[in-house]
């Protein structure tokens, strides 16, 4: 990523920021990977958060992707180190966090606090399970549409939407539009001392 003088003033802002990255096995892999780059490059930390203990294994688009290591075990986590939360997509990671206690105590800690939240394609379906989606705007991948009516979101079909610190998205195509808005309204997080 060039420098530019935004990515440098964001960079000062997000130094020493810890970011959690709440995954387990079968999270879309470019959802993981991008965003965490972009989040590096404006110089946070974020870190892989697992139910796994060692490694986690990514699904790349139609067959199983690479591996990567986990940070810190989802049992060692604690919520209050981290002061912005990602949720990757990719139907198997989300539909198994979502029935995990554990990652959505740890995710229900960034609604209850305020805290920026950042999530893609079916990343969301965690959300409703934590409590977060009544009364929110959001997007996702079209086949959460109904899952979010349900739980109270208001659902449009945009390539990323903002709704008090909850940023969300569409999909793998709405990346580069996600990772700005996700940066910006981390770096605003960072200003409020979250």
């Amino acid at each position: 990523m060039v420098c530019s003088p935004e990515n440098m003033r964001m960079q000062t802002q997000l130094s020493g920021q810890k970011i959690a990255i709440l995954v387990t096995n079968g999270f879309e892999q470019v959802e993981l990977t991008e965003p965490r780059e972009a989040l590096q490059d404006v110089g946070a930390e974020a870190d892989i958060v697992s139910p796994e203990k060692r490694s986690v294994k990514a699904w790349k688009s139609t067959d199983w992707g690479d591996s990567f290591e986990v940070d810190v075990a989802l049992a060692k986590a604690r919520p209050e180190n981290y002061q912005a939360l990602l949720l990757p997509g990719g139907v198997l990671n989300p539909d198994s966090l979502r029935t995990d206690e554990d990652a959505i105590a740890f995710i229900r800690h960034f609604v209850t606090e305020g805290k920026p939240i950042a999530a893609i394609c079916h990343g969301p379906w965690t959300l409703i399970e934590a409590g977060a989606a009544s009364g929110r705007m959001m997007t996702s991948y079209p086949s959460l549409r109904t899952d979010l009516r349900n739980a109270g979101a208001h659902w449009v079909d945009e390539p990323v939407v903002v709704d008090r610190g909850l940023v969300t998205s569409r999909n793998p195509g709405d990346l580069k539009v996600f990772n700005k808005k996700m940066i910006e309204v981390f770096v605003a997080g960072a200003r409020r001392g979250l």
